[in-house]
């Protein structure tokens, strides 16, 4: 697996703002300082997200990246992913149906371009695609890249390297492949893939040039050595875009009754993370109005990215209150290239401009 060198790690900061600094003189942060962000006292979050903000500022400014989802194939899955309403062994009552033809996923493309979205992201429940699910998906992209311009993420669970060549071939920007949790509580949350399996693909698509979208679900009965673990994981991998979701417990699903989050510790979360990955693009993604409620606003003081609209199968926030929340922060959506610019301009929506440069992966909007 490809996997980018580890900044040295200095010793134990003294302070927020000393660990913030040591992040951006291009020093990781140790394991230990990670775990202080997560055991904090209330008292010190505005401290630690000043901090997180510094080093979101100084790689992202007050840009957002806005991304829209399409669930392309709901339910019928053999996994048993203890979280998914999806899964074998969920009762949630969810619609269920196979893949959607080429009409119903430009409709989503649509959508997103409606919605504000860079980012259309094509998700499709099951272990994997097969070949004709692959060839689908591909052919729609290419529909979708000449008619919006929309930058593609592609969720299609485990895939084989042929697959993911096609996908690149297709035009399809990033996948997402979520490790979800830690390798040591893989197994109490999933039985029928392994950690190592979800390590495997994500290998397979960087191989194939694809950039990597690759997050976790807190609040599954995990405790913070597991959170610190997949933060550390993701910067080892130097994956492009991190989702960072908050388990909203559904119904019918063996988590249903789990409910341990607060959005104090939501916000520790991301900045841990943003102070981990100081370069990777952060997104506050499902669970978002569940768990952070009133203090959503204070996400994107360490994230840089969001979910609009809704998710695979629970509602999310009206899209126009989630632009004024990011209009009343003083922030603004950005287009990184010349077809996300055009769209954003047809819906008159205020927005800067990054190049190549400014981007840390290297391209527009890393």
């Amino acid at each position: 697996m490809s996997v980018a060198t580890s900044a040295p790690v200095n010793a134990e900061c003294s302070s927020w703002q000393e660990m913030a600094e040591q992040v951006l003189e291009g020093r990781a942060i140790s394991r230990d300082d990670a775990l202080r962000i997560l055991k904090s006292k209330d008292e010190e979050l505005l401290a630690i997200l000043d901090a997180a903000y510094r080093v979101r500022h100084q790689y992202f400014g007050k840009s957002v990246q806005l991304y829209y989802l399409k669930n392309a194939k709901s339910g019928l899955c053999p996994e048993d992913c203890n979280y998914c309403s999806q899964s074998k062994i969920s009762d949630a009552p969810i619609e269920r149906y196979a893949m959607l033809n080429a009409e119903r996923l430009m409709e989503g493309a649509r959508k997103a371009a409606e919605s504000r979205a860079r980012t259309y992201c094509i998700v499709a429940s099951g272990r994997g695609p097969s070949d004709r699910e692959v060839d689908h998906v591909a052919g729609v992209v290419r529909q979708i890249k000449e008619k919006y311009g929309l930058h593609i993420c592609c969720c299609l669970g485990l895939l084989e390297p042929d697959q993911a060549l096609r996908l690149k071939a297709a035009g399809v920007d990033r996948v997402n492949h979520n490790l979800n949790t830690s390798e040591r509580y893989h197994p109490e949350i999933c039985t029928t893939h392994t950690f190592r399996d979800r390590l495997e693909t994500l290998s397979i698509c960087r191989d194939a040039g694809l950039e990597l979208c690759a997050g976790m679900i807190v609040g599954m009965g995990e405790v913070h050595d597991d959170v610190v673990d997949v933060a550390m994981k993701l910067a080892e991998l130097n994956v492009e875009s991190i989702p960072v979701n908050f388990l909203h417990a559904i119904d019918g699903t063996p988590l249903q009754s789990q409910h341990q989050l607060d959005p104090r510790f939501c916000l520790k979360v991301l900045a841990m993370f943003r102070l981990t990955n100081p370069k990777a693009e952060l997104r506050v993604a499902g669970g978002r109005e569940v768990n952070l409620r009133s203090m959503q606003a204070m996400a994107l003081y360490p994230a840089n990215s969001m979910f609009v609209s809704d998710y695979l199968t629970t509602p999310g926030q009206k899209a126009e209150e989630d632009f004024r929340m990011i209009g009343d922060l003083g922030f603004q959506i950005t287009a990184g290239d010349y077809e996300s610019s055009k769209l954003l301009e047809l819906w008159k929506v205020p927005h800067e401009k990054t190049c190549a440069a400014e981007s840390p992966s290297g391209g527009c909007c890393g």
